[in-house]
């Protein structure tokens, strides 16, 4: 394996008040922080108005590594600092950031803000500056990824490629630390820290795929080889397929394809400014699932990739989504809870005010059955490791159209029989997991990727009654 080609970096060495090496990174952002909210409380702006705000800085470090035919082709790291801040002048708000924090550029960075803020209509669900509160976790940080290097990088993709030598391997491997801190008019200081690493790729053969996907916050529990294998078996299963008919099968999902699921039912069904807006699914209290069902928000579990606090300030906390197939709570931020009157959930997202609250963490409980049960227990139906390019028809009930890829299998008489060629479905999500059509919950949950990027979902496999193919790849 060749083709590396050393690292690209923007780092902002000579930076002004930012650590880059050696020394506690959160040290730093926290005074930036502090710094916005004293320009903020000093500005002219000020006199004789009401006057609040929240600052936000995070210092990501990514580092990418990516392959394809078998070689990699680029190594790319990049060393960044953004201060967000958002400002409210007697109720009317306006919110804008910057990666340049010398001290001239944050003046100017309050300056805008503050007379943009003042030319706005006043904002009848701003929830006010954040107030203190503690974080309720400490956040999971690992040294050794936030350091990781591109030869550590390389040496996973290595594994991974030499998994399936016969094969034509192409993805990525990357690691992540995101230090951030935050501050507001209100007296809130909050800061933390998370890691992340992924490896996700395909093998190919002439004719087919496989996929397969691993994400940690320890860069030292990726297993690439492991991987590899996985995704060169499913490519080397699917190089001959036979095309099936559509119509509704019985399935067993991945966990690729149910973190699709689930991502789908968090970002517009537990959003609770879509319910506030009539446009979720969401009826808190009512049994709106399967009594196997259990979906939890958790960034406290020691495998979440989380900072101990949202977009606004606010403590990240550990709540039920739903319990025994009951709707039991929403995701809030800071406005939705003013307009629900009930307390935010930490859930705020950067940009969230036009789209809402979304759980970052969502995790579905596992069962005790294993996937290979799974396949033995089906009579005829089809086994589905990844959905791919899906969209919403209809928000209230989780009408999804997509498309099944790289690994689709045609189960008869409780075997795996052959590969099958991608089919494009229209599947309520909530019908999927609705009372009785949940057949068994899978004991292999781990982060699977779904349509929102790696290292956000934790899910099983699923063994589902009924699911709604319409036709081929093309149509």
């Amino acid at each position: 394996m060749s083709g590396d080609r050393g690292v690209s970096a923007n780092l902002p060495e000579d930076t002004p008040n930012i650590t880059t090496s050696g020394g506690d990174p959160i040290e730093p952002l926290q005074a930036l922080a502090d710094r916005v909210v004293d320009l903020v409380v000093a500005h002219p702006s000020g006199d004789d108005h009401t006057v609040e705000a929240n600052a936000r800085v995070t210092r990501t470090r990514h580092g990418l590594t990516r392959f394809a035919n078998s070689f990699i082709h680029q190594h790319v790291g990049e060393d960044t600092v953004t201060v967000a801040v958002t400002v409210a002048v007697d109720g009317r708000s306006a919110g804008a950031s910057t990666t340049a924090v010398d001290d001239g550029s944050l003046t100017a960075l309050v300056d805008r803000t503050l007379t943009s803020a003042a030319r706005q209509p006043v904002d009848p669900f701003w929830p006010g500056a954040t107030p203190v509160e503690a974080a309720t976790f400490a956040g999971n940080a690992d040294p050794a990824t936030a350091d990781a290097d591109p030869s550590t990088r390389a040496a996973g993709v290595k594994a991974f490629v030499d998994a399936g030598s016969d094969l034509r391997a192409a993805g990525f491997l990357d690691s992540e630390v995101a230090w951030s801190a935050f501050a507001s008019t209100a007296g809130q200081r909050i800061a933390g820290a998370t890691t992340r690493a992924t490896i996700d790729g395909i093998h190919q053969t002439a004719t087919s795929a496989g996929t397969a996907h691993q994400t940690s916050v320890r860069i030292g529990e990726l297993d690439a080889g492991a991987v590899g294998e996985r995704a060169a078996d499913l490519g080397r299963r699917s190089a001959e397929f036979v095309d099936v008919e559509p119509g509704s099968f019985e399935v067993v999902l991945g966990p690729e394809a149910v973190a699709t699921i689930v991502t789908f039912l968090s970002a517009y069904g537990f959003n609770a400014k879509a319910h506030l807006e009539g446009a979720s699914f969401a009826h808190p209290g009512e049994a709106q699932f399967d009594p196997g069902i259990t979906l939890i928000e958790d960034p406290t579990d020691p495998r979440a990739i989380a900072l101990p606090f949202d977009a606004e300030g606010s403590p990240r906390q550990r709540y039920d989504l739903v319990r025994d197939g009951v709707t039991t709570s929403l995701a809030h931020d800071r406005r939705t809870s003013v307009r629900a009157e009930t307390s935010t959930t930490g859930n705020a997202v950067p940009g969230g005010e036009g789209f809402g609250a979304i759980p970052m963490n969502p995790m579905l409980v596992p069962g005790t059955t294993s996937p290979v049960e799974m396949i033995r227990s089906v009579e005829r139906g089809l086994l589905v490791t990844q959905f791919h390019y899906c969209r919403i028809l209809d928000p209230k009930t989780q009408a999804v159209t997509g498309l099944t890829r790289n690994g689709t299998f045609l189960i008869e008489k409780g075997k795996v029989v052959g590969a099958v060629g991608n089919l494009r479905f229209t599947q309520s999500f909530l019908a999927a997991l609705e009372p009785g059509n949940v057949l068994a919950i899978g004991n292999d949950d781990r982060h699977a990727s779904g349509e929102f990027g790696p290292g956000m979902i934790i899910c099983p496999s699923l063994h589902l009654n009924a699911w709604n193919f319409t036709g081929g790849a093309k149509g």
